[in-house]
């Protein structure tokens, strides 16, 4: 780390870390354009889904629901990126000629569950505009118990010569010759029958010092003189090196990128205290970066203080224009872990928006639905309030489709878009489209609202807060590497019709503020309408979908303006309405 970028690491983190509680919300920087907004979705022993087995159709179906309700509810905090579990401990979340099926989703070991739930979880993502990353545990094979009970579809049965016993546990060996092109030829299984956005890489590494872990012989063996820590760290790099291969080669849209241990090394002011990824566990993940073998890093950054802060920032000196989207200990706002406050967290995000970072994951996906110390509403209606695309992969490749035009329609208070399919000069990759409505100067993307992303037709129709028939509207293409097209734009001329109220049954009542206003307005975290009622200091309210909503003023002018914030179906800390 340079002298310079550390004294602007410091200065960041003064800035971060010496704001008073009440005015740490204020403080949340602007969203860019492109952010990854990632969550590990953690399928091993049902920690985030799914919470029953599924030996029926109908069991299966209440799987299926059950993740589509995650899924929804991640879509309306603003999340754009699912890291989904899909090997677990050398077991699997779709039917793979490879390895057995995980016992989560059956309720028994290697039995397959009525439906595929990657295929599934593909599918629902990409249907509410979200990629899907396939989420690989990379060495460990099982517990010693739940190897037993597989029997001889287990892994260390079946290929002892890949496989090492560590205490209570089983774990492939990084050195032996086979490892590498068995876990490729399980990345390419995935990437050759899925149409997943990533392969996301996890525990590629050697084991932490607390597991008992032997290698002696396989280094004896095939070390050839060369120091064990670099020995170590050429065989995981190996393995990274043939997923790229056996990945690019089929897909090459497809994103590579893992999870590493949090600090990389040790720096100069500040230290590891033993624990990092290059020379604790032989990952040397900014070398993957820099040589091209990774797109896209998730390291793990459960910490705080001056653990989390100055590492952050080696990470992203370290990116050289890949993304760099730092894991965020979302679960230690629990009690039952670390009790870490909520303002912990929106510093540490505050911080990594302002340095440029390429975004945020957070570990994991039931801590944030659980809406832990508040972490749901802030995300929903604040640090994500704002969607973003994710990142292009310019170095893949970095031609844009093109867009030829767009049309619009009114139809009673609705708006509808349609536009010719793009041309994309990369063929075979797919296209999706995202929709915007434009600032009155009418630049892209600078003041454009993202109204819509990923979609997959040529249409798509919303109901536009007011004055939003006067605006100006654009459709962008997109292609697999991320390229967006320059917009097609288009403006409806004539004035809007006013809204008039729509008939509701009552509900819960929601307390107002006084104001010169005849109607409220109703619109949901994307700033969509759902109703508007006759405006009085006690309204009830609809029955609504499990969500965030807002109430605008609106007057005969079209004139609007917020008033308040409420949520329904989630466990909220001070109250549903605020």
């Amino acid at each position: 780390m340079t002298y310079r970028r550390f004294l602007r690491a410091a200065a960041l983190l003064a800035l971060t870390t010496c704001l008073p509680a009440a005015t740490a919300g204020a403080q949340t920087p602007d969203a860019p354009h492109h952010e990854v907004r990632a969550v590990w979705l953690t399928t091993i022993g049902g920690l985030d889904w799914p919470s029953q087995p599924a030996t029926t159709e109908a069991g299966a179906e209440r799987q299926r629901q059950e993740l589509c309700r995650q899924l929804d509810a991640l879509q309306r905090a603003g999340f754009n990126t699912v890291l989904f579990q899909s090997r677990i401990r050398a077991t699997t979340a779709y039917p793979s000629a490879i390895e057995p099926w995980d016992e989560v989703f059956s309720g028994r070991p290697g039995v397959a569950p009525p439906y595929d739930p990657l295929a599934f979880a593909i599918a629902e993502a990409h249907r509410r505009g979200m990629e899907l990353h396939a989420w690989v545990v990379a060495y460990p094979a099982g517990k010693v118990e739940a190897v037993r009970r597989l029997g001889a579809k287990a892994l260390p049965r079946r290929h002892p010569e890949l496989c090492r016993r560590s205490g209570d546990q089983w774990m492939m060996d990084p050195g032996a010759p086979g490892t590498a092109a068995y876990i490729a030829g399980l990345c390419a299984e995935i990437v050759r029958r899925y149409d997943v956005d990533g392969i996301h890489l996890d525990y590629i590494r050697y084991p932490e010092k607390e597991i008992p872990f032997d290698d002696r012989t396989t280094y004896r063996r095939y070390g050839r003189g060369v120091p064990r820590a670099a020995w170590r760290r050429a065989n995981v790099t190996r393995t990274v090196r043939a997923v790229r291969d056996s990945v690019k080669s089929l897909k090459p849209w497809v994103r590579l990128s893992c999870s590493p241990v949090g600090k990389h090394a040790d720096l100069p002011r500040y230290s590891s205290y033993g624990w990092n990824a290059r020379d604790a566990v032989a990952q040397d993940a900014q070398a993957w970066l820099q040589e091209g073998l990774m797109d896209m890093l998730f390291p793990m950054m459960y910490f705080r203080g001056n653990h989390f802060y100055p590492f952050a920032l080696d990470w992203q000196e370290a990116a050289g224009g890949r993304p760099v989207v730092p894991g965020l200990g979302t679960y230690m706002l629990a009690p039952g872990q670390k009790d870490w406050p909520l303002l912990t967290l929106r510093r540490e995000m505050n911080f990594l928006r302002r340095i440029g970072s390429a975004g945020q994951a957070h570990f994991r996906a039931r801590f944030v639905l659980d809406n832990v110390k508040g972490v749901y509403g802030f995300l929903a209606n604040d640090f994500y309030r704002q969607p973003a695309l994710v990142p292009s992969m310019t170095w893949a490749d970095s031609v844009a489709p093109v867009m030829a035009g767009l049309s619009l329609r009114a139809e009673g208070h609705a708006l509808h878009l349609a536009w010719p399919r793009a041309t994309d000069p990369t063929p075979g990759s797919g296209l999706s489209y995202n929709v915007y409505r434009l600032a009155a100067d009418g630049r892209f993307p600078e003041g454009a609202r993202l109204l819509a992303r990923a979609l997959k037709d040529t249409a798509w129709s919303f109901v536009p807060l007011p004055p939003g028939r006067h605006a100006r509207y654009a459709v962008t293409a997109v292609d697999r590497f991320g390229n967006e097209s320059l917009p097609a734009t288009a403006a409806l001329p004539g004035a809007a019709p006013a809204l008039r109220p729509v008939p509701f049954v009552g509900g819960r009542r929601l307390a107002l503020p006084r104001a010169d206003a005849e109607y409220a307005l109703i619109t949901d975290a994307a700033g969509r309408a759902v109703c508007t009622l006759r405006y009085d200091t006690l309204v009830a309210l609809p029955p609504l979908a499990p969500g965030f909503y807002e109430v605008r003023t609106l007057n005969r002018k079209g004139v609007s303006h917020k008033v308040a914030r409420f949520g329904t179906g989630f466990p909220f800390t001070n109250g549903d309405a605020h």
